[in-house]
């Protein structure tokens, strides 16, 4: 017996439920190479917070970035 014959063309089925929006892709995968030391710390540190070494690692840059850019009057 053919599935598609057992189908009742007069039902009416409830429509697929819609998806969310997928959010804006905001970070990229990439492959770094890290000092042992300095991963071992992030991990300790991961540990300690309950937050992932990775984003810690991304903070921890972030905060550099941001540190680069303020002005150097700030500095003396």
């Amino acid at each position: 017996m053919n599935p598609m014959n057992t189908l009742n063309a007069d039902k009416i089925y409830p429509a697929a439920p819609v998806r969310p929006v997928r959010a804006v892709k905001r970070k990229t995968r990439i492959t770094i190479y890290l000092d042992d030391e300095v991963l071992e710390q992030f991990r300790n540190d991961a540990q300690q917070t309950g937050k992932g070494y990775q984003t810690l690692i991304n903070a921890a840059l972030r905060s550099r970035l941001l540190a680069q850019r303020e002005p150097a009057s700030s500095a003396s």
